[in-house]
This record gives structure tokens, sequence and C-alpha cells, in this order.
């Protein structure tokens, strides 16, 4: 453990140790929903140039710990700058999403990707984590991530957002060798890239897999979850003597979670489809588990909000290895007030699961 963190709950929990109490975290928690937020993003310009100036991603990353008790921060970044340094022309556009103004389609595209290297083509995030790790002096610990190659894939194949994905799983059924070159490809950029966030000061890194569910459970075993196992493969998992914790979050795969805990994760991020309760006892003492409040119910009343909170912490029940958060990201409507609600619902209710004796 770091001997200069104030706040390792999130470290302690992840790596199955005892904590005082829950520690809490939000996906998405720097974003829309805050105002304060939203006026940094006015003065960038656009998301993207947001994210490419470090000391505003910086100020932006560090807004939510301003306003709550939480027990990390996560850098303000997003899950497709790897394909935006290889060139394929990101746009993100309000309230429509992502766009790549050039898809790889074929194995002629596929094929002339270069893998970005961290410290030149994607500066701007390291730069942003180590002035992140500067400013926090150690409050409380500092998550760094990346999507998964099969969810970068989506993107960069299907050129913005899919409902259908029908150009991507066309890849995967006519021309699968083609797919895998892009998903290798994307799987060594990935670890490169996790490494160098590692190297330039986060404490966890965390995979986000938010289009796992769309594939049936054998497509997902061989063109996701084996890609994830490459990073962790290749990945630092220690650094300067501390353990970097690894979560990977794969968003609608069900039954599936079992073999995510098989890859040498320490712990998986579960949706809010999942029944948290007889997770743990299928998973044991195999990883630790984050989630899994459904985000719908920051809409409700706090006193609703707080009956939900306590739910999912008596599903868990008592014991180490549990990390509180949403089943997936924070809703840009949501009132920033109902997640004051969340995070101090967590530390006081939880309490009483991780008295010892």
């Amino acid at each position: 453990m770091s001997i200069d963190l104030k706040n390792d709950r999130i470290i302690r929990a992840l790596l199955r140790q005892p904590v005082d109490t829950t520690p809490v975290w939000i996906m998405r928690q720097a974003g829309r929903y805050l105002p304060e937020y939203r006026r940094i993003r006015e003065k960038a310009g656009d998301f993207m140039a947001l994210c490419k100036t470090p000391e505003l991603a910086c100020e932006v990353t560090l807004q939510p710990l301003m306003r709550f008790d939480l027990d990390a921060a996560i850098l303000f970044s997003d899950i497709l700058t790897i394909p935006d340094a290889m060139g394929l022309g990101l746009s993100v556009i309000e309230k429509q999403g992502p766009r790549f103004s050039h898809p790889v389609r074929t194995s002629t595209a596929i094929n002339k990707l270069g893998v970005p290297d961290p410290e030149t083509d994607l500066r701007y995030v390291m730069d942003a984590v180590r002035l992140i790790r500067r400013e926090l002096d150690g409050r409380v610990p500092l998550i760094g991530f990346s999507g998964s190659p099969w969810t970068l894939a989506t993107y960069m194949v299907e050129g913005q957002s899919s409902k259908t994905y029908s150009i991507i799983k066309g890849l995967l059924y006519d021309e699968p060798n083609t797919l895998h070159k892009l998903l290798e490809t994307l799987a060594t950029s990935v670890a490169l890239y996790l490494n160098a966030q590692i190297s330039a000061g986060v404490q966890v890194v965390m995979l986000f897999d938010t289009w796992g569910g769309i594939l049936s459970p054998r497509a997902y075993r061989e063109f996701s979850l084996k890609y994830m196992k490459a990073i962790l493969e290749q990945l630092e998992r220690e650094f300067n003597g501390v353990r970097i914790p690894v979560i990977l979050f794969s968003k609608g795969i069900g039954a599936m979670v079992k073999e995510v805990a098989e890859t040498g994760c320490d712990a998986v991020g579960l949706d809010w489809m999942q029944d948290i309760s007889s997770l743990r006892k299928k998973l044991g003492d195999k990883v630790a588990i984050q989630g899994n409040l459904d985000p719908a119910v920051l809409y409700a009343t706090p006193d609703v909000i707080k009956a939900e909170v306590a739910q999912v912490l008596e599903d868990f029940g008592a014991g180490c290895g549990h990390v509180f958060n949403l089943g997936h990201g924070i809703n840009p409507d949501i009132r920033p007030e109902h997640v004051k609600v969340l995070v101090d619902t967590v530390h006081e209710q939880s309490m009483p699961y991780h008295k010892v004796g």
C-alpha cells in the first residue's frame, strides 16, 4: 500500500482487504450533471478540446471531490483516445455522440493502423494524470482507464454509436481474421496506454467493455474476453512496489461474469441487471465486486435512494471486497444533491458490515 494515500479504502477493497466502510465512486462522476462541469465544457469549446487540455481535464476530474466524499477520482478522458490517435478523425457531437470520419472496414485499412505511442501521440493524457496526482496530493487514489479492444472496435468499424452493430458483426462473421487483426492491434495499444498511465501515476486501472453484451457467449469469449485477458498479461500489476488493482467491466453479459472473474483481474464490475448476492456466492473469494445500483434510482426521492443503497449493501453482505458504484454511468440530468445522498448513505449504512468480532 502506498504510504502517501490519506484514504486507501478503494485499493484495500479491490484487493479484498478489510476496510472501515464500503468505498464508493461513480462511473462518469465528472460530467454533465454538474453545473461546474458544464461551465468548463463551454470554456473549452468542445469535448475533445476539454480532454486534450491537461489543466482543464484536471479541474474537471477534481470537481466531484469538492462536492462529495468520494473514495476515488477517475481521470477525465474518453475511451476513444486510442482510435483518435490512430488518425480516424474523431469528433464528439453534442447530444449525438462520437463520430469517426475515417472508419476502418477492410483488411487494407486495418493493416495500415499503427500502435500509438502513449508519451507522444497521447501525451496530453499522461500530462493530465501527472497533474491530477500532484493536485490530489494523496487525498484519494486516481483511477485510469481504457475501452476494451472489442468496444473500441465497434466505434472504429461502425464509425459511430449503433443500435444494430450490423457492420462490425458482418465483419465478425464474414471476415473473422480481419477483425482479429484489428483486435490484436488494439490489445497491444491498450496495454501500452494503461502501462503509461500507471507510470504517470494512476493507482487503479479499469477496462470498460461497454458493448461486450451485444455478443453471443461464444463470440464474447473469442472477440472480447480473449483480448482483455491478453491485456492483463501485459499490464504492470505492480509499480514502485505497490500493487495496481485492475477492474474489468463488461456490460450486459449475464452469466459470463464468472469467466471474467477467471481472467486474473482483481475486481469485476456488475451492471444493475445482475444479482450481486448470488454472484458473490458464485465467485467466492476470487475477486472483489464493484457495483451495482441502477443509475435510474438517482431520479427518485432521497428516501428511496437511501433504501435502494441499503438493499445493495445488504445483498452484498458483510465482509471485504465490495466497491459501491452504479451499474453504469450516471445520467446527465441527475440532481447533484441526489448523488450526495448516495455517497453519504453508502458510508453511513455500510459500517456495520465491516465490524470485526
